[in-house]
């Protein structure tokens, strides 16, 4: 773990001097120094000490990099089509992945499919049917509906104007297959 240089990084971006992390954590600056070179290994006493002085939860510190904050600007996301259906791929973690997805007149996802995990929706335009084994809704903007995904599932738009849906997938298995 590289806690070292994220406690050095936090400290200059708030503009916090060795010496005054010195005067407000009691520590000496040998043994900062030696933490942020990532000489010597801090107990967990010292690091919330180190953490409560610069502001940020102790957790913060213990984070890997892929464990920080994901930020996706919308000029950055990806698109893909399916079905004659557009895909914007907003952000995932781990084995959540968000997607909006837009549904021109008449389209639909196909055949209905199942695949592992877990989806929620929420209808942001347009007038949608779902189905999944003997359950069929119609449901339009701001309804929801969530499913087990592992049982066969279909979606199409039903109204005159294109649908648009926001999609929670979550799957303990990678999956690129699903949209």
């Amino acid at each position: 773990m590289d806690i070292g240089s994220k406690i050095r990084a936090i400290r200059n971006r708030k503009k916090i001097t060795i010496a005054q992390m010195c005067e407000g954590t009691g520590l000496s600056k040998g043994f900062i120094s030696n933490v942020e070179n990532n000489n010597t290994s801090p107990s967990i006493n010292t690091l919330q000490t180190i953490a409560t002085f610069l502001g940020v939860p102790l957790p913060y510190l213990l984070l890997e990099k892929k464990q920080h904050m994901r930020v996706v600007k919308k000029t950055e996301r990806t698109y893909s089509t399916y079905n004659n259906l557009k895909i914007e791929h907003l952000t995932s973690q781990g084995g959540l992945h968000m997607r909006l997805v837009e549904f021109p007149p008449g389209a639909s996802m196909g055949e209905a499919n199942a695949h592992e995990g877990e989806e929620s929706h929420l209808v942001l335009e347009g007038k949608i049917l779902a189905e999944q084994g003997e359950d069929s809704f119609i449901l339009e903007e701001g309804d929801t509906f969530s499913w087990n995904a592992s049982v066969p599932h279909f979606v199409k738009n039903v109204g005159e104007e294109k649908a648009v849906v926001l999609i929670s997938i979550y799957s303990d298995t990678e999956r690129n297959d699903v949209f």
